[in-house]
């Protein structure tokens, strides 16, 4: 059987007194399902792996705790609830799965690791590139070899630019943040150039 991490141990003591069987009890049922199961605290909470993927953890908060699974819709299915976890904010062990619910769950997530099913994280949808000021275009329209670098530099890194120029509070400000800009792009060098290797 795997050895209990003392760091869970400390963090179940730490966390409120109505949490203490919650936790106790989650983490029974991890450890009698899967014998191999590897403890950790990651993020600042308990997390349970298995092969060496997170499978599940487990959180205490003020007024409830939560359990939830690395596939979770997968394993448990979309069930939306108030709360961290597949299972909503849980007040006690009646507010879990039973047992044999839990272990079963537990099967399935360890089967999905079997498997060597990985999470596939949703992209981002792409930013547009940023608007550029007026002002700043008229600048750049007369500095070719920066309006050049600029036009190669991603919609990142040219937000970088265009944030920096419009966050400035006073006129004074803007006019030397654009200098500058123009003399970095001339360059070929990013908003944050110094801080780059």
């Amino acid at each position: 059987m795997a050895s209990r991490n003392p760091a869970i141990d400390a963090y179940i003591a730490k966390s409120a007194d109505f949490a203490h069987p919650i936790l106790e009890h989650i983490r029974t049922v991890v450890h009698a399902t899967c014998p191999d199961v590897e403890e950790g605290i990651k993020w600042g909470c308990p997390h349970f792996s298995y092969q060496g993927s997170l499978m599940c953890s487990m959180a205490a908060f003020k007024q409830y705790c939560s359990l939830g699974f690395w596939n979770g819709k997968e394993i448990v299915g979309d069930a939306a609830k108030e709360g961290a976890g597949e299972f909503g904010k849980i007040l006690s062990i009646k507010d879990l799965p039973s047992k044999k619910d839990l272990a079963g769950y537990i099967r399935k997530a360890m089967a999905l690791k079997e498997a060597g099913k990985k999470t596939a994280r949703p992209k981002a949808p792409a930013k547009p590139a940023p608007a550029l000021p007026a002002d700043f275009a008229a600048l750049l329209k007369k500095q070719l070899a920066a309006r050049k670098h600029y036009d190669a530099f991603s919609p990142s890194a040219q937000r970088e630019y265009i944030d920096w120029i419009n966050e400035a509070k006073t006129d004074a400000t803007r006019q030397k943040r654009m200098t500058t800009a123009l003399e970095w792009l001339a360059e070929g060098k990013h908003r944050n150039w110094k801080y780059q290797q």
